[in-house]
């Protein structure tokens, strides 16, 4: 069944990325707007996802949590939308997905709350500097036309988001080639439906408080 898709988001949060992954994959879901705040954090949501975080898939009776395995899951779950290379091609899509949600996602909270890591401590860090993240991002961007291949992938629904996001609020430095990247993911109609969808949600809750 495709019509028991719930998704569990907030429109100024990481659900931007599950609800673009779930517009590419094309079938119905409904969402379920939570707000910041004690709803969050109630009970009844706690049932959905414990953390008291979005975003949640509930996919039936099954409950899918962290964007990259939401990501992950819908390409598998429903593989007539192309989201995923073939098994034994999916070398370069495991490895730069859970780059982005790793040492990229890593590198760029560490270095936005002021915190440094000693050179000597570098091998205890799973990205080593930001600098060499930053290099390897710029190789996986660059080494094909998308980070899996020739062909658009979930695990760009995945990078390409945290790609946006890093631009606009200044966390990764504006290179050509993350710019070049941006803007052949985000020029997809699926991109662009979620986009304004998630919008019109933020304006729905600015407007109630």
């Amino acid at each position: 069944m495709t019509d028991d898709l719930v998704l569990y988001t907030n429109p100024m949060s990481r659900g931007r990325i599950a609800r673009w992954m779930l517009e590419e994959v094309g079938v119905p879901y409904t969402a379920e707007i939570i707000p910041f705040g004690p709803v969050m954090k109630a009970p009844d949501y706690r049932v959905i996802n414990p953390m008291g975080k979005v975003p949640a898939l509930r996919h039936g009776q099954h409950v899918i949590t962290e964007c990259a395995a939401i990501c992950a899951y819908l390409a598998d779950t429903f593989p007539q939308a192309g989201l995923a290379p073939p098994t034994m091609e999916r070398a370069d899509y495991y490895r730069w997905m859970f780059f982005a949600a790793g040492p990229l996602e890593a590198s760029v909270t560490n270095r936005s709350l002021g915190v440094e890591v000693p050179p000597d401590k570098r091998g205890m860090i799973g990205y080593g500097s930001h600098s060499t993240m930053l290099e390897m991002l710029e190789k996986a961007v660059t080494a094909k036309a998308f980070v899996a291949g020739e062909h658009f992938s979930a695990a760009d629904v995945y990078v390409g988001s945290h790609i946006g996001w890093g631009l606009q609020i200044g966390s990764l430095e504006t290179r050509p080639a993350f710019t070049d990247y941006l803007a052949r993911v985000t020029e997809r109609p699926a991109y662009r439906r979620a986009r304004d969808l998630n919008d019109a949600e933020m304006k729905a809750l600015q407007a109630t408080g």
